[in-house]
Parts: structure tokens; sequence; C-alpha cells
């Protein structure tokens, strides 16, 4: 698996929205997606997954198919669909579920484009850690340790409020850590990552 689209709030930024459907270069009606909502579960993070979803039906795209992590996908099962995309919510809970139905290696020879939000983003890099300033620890996990497809860690829906928690972040942590605002997303293929804002 090599390409990546980690946002902080899905395309609520135009360009992003743009970027996506260029990088999947084919009709939109031709589009499928399987979509992921498992890390929301509150009624706000619930009204989030609400308009994710409604910003892929704007852009026209017919086929979304629900997929909660309640079950193992095998890699023939996946393949069918050009994006996975995986909704914001606990970062925790998120990794513990995809950890639950082994969701690594569903994606370990997946072709198609990986688009996370927030959650989403974070889980795909070397350790989730970074999330727990602003992310309750729902699970009690222990071990931290993130998908690791990409080699940086995102840190979602940044302002310059902060600041001092990334600094520290960044100061203590053993890997990359890249910080993008809800307007911004980084895409990444193979070894090379590109900003779009």
């Amino acid at each position: 698996m090599n390409k990546f689209l980690l946002t902080s709030a899905g395309f609520i930024n135009p360009t992003i929205s743009k970027f996506f459907l260029k990088t999947i270069s084919k009709p939109v009606k031709d589009i499928a997606v399987l979509f992921i909502p498992t890390a929301s579960r509150t009624k706000e993070e619930l009204q989030y997954v609400e308009e994710s979803k409604q910003e892929l039906l704007d852009l026209e795209i017919k086929t979304i198919q629900v997929y909660d992590l309640d079950y193992e996908l095998k890699p023939e099962q996946i393949k069918i669909y050009d994006v996975v995309y995986v909704c914001g919510g606990s970062t925790f809970y998120l990794l513990n579920k995809m950890r639950e139905v082994n969701f690594k290696k569903s994606l370990q020879n997946y072709q198609g484009l990986y688009v996370g939000v927030s959650a989403g983003s974070i889980v795909m890099g070397p350790d989730i850690e970074v999330s727990a300033p602003w992310d309750e620890n729902v699970v009690s996990m222990q071990d931290t340790t993130g998908l690791e497809f990409v080699d940086f860690v995102i840190v979602p829906h940044y302002q310059r409020k902060d600041k001092t928690i990334v600094d520290k972040l960044v100061q203590n942590a053993k890997y990359k850590i890249k910080t993008i605002t809800d307007n911004q997303a980084i895409f990444i293929e193979g070894n090379k990552a590109k900003l779009i804002e």
C-alpha cells in the first residue's frame, strides 16, 4: 500500500476534494468507497461522520459501503474499493478496533487510496501517543504503536494555541511529527509527501 491522503477534517477545503478526484483518475460515478465510521461514538463525533459522508455524496460518488471494523476483511474483499475512507473520533478506540480485526493485514497489499480524517490519519503513523493531550485513552491502551504505513505522525486540527504542546511532543518523540490545520492535508505516494492546502 503506498497512497495516502491524510487530512484533519476531510474535504472541508475544496482544494483537497479536487486533489482527491484527480488522484483517483476515473469517472466519479465509478468510484467505490469503503467508509469506516468506527472511531466516532459520541453525538458530536457522529455528526462529523454524517458531514464526511455528505462530502462524498456531494462529489457525486454513488458507491459508499459502510464497514464498522466488526469482522476481518480479506484482501480480496478490500481490493474492489478505490478508496478506504476512515473517519475521525477516538484514536485509541479506532486503533484498538483495527487490531481486533487485523486491519493492518487487510491493508497490506491494498493498491487504492487511503483517506484518513483526524484519528483516521493519526493511526497510519508509527505511534498514536501524540493524540493523548486531546484524546482520552478510552480503552486503557498500553502499546500505542500505530499501523506504521507512514514514517511520521500527524497532529491534526493544528492551531497556534497548540504550539507549546506540540513543541513538547516533538522534543520527546522518537519519530517525525507533522502538523496540519483543518484546511490542509498531506498526500503520500511511495516515499514522497506533499502538502495540500
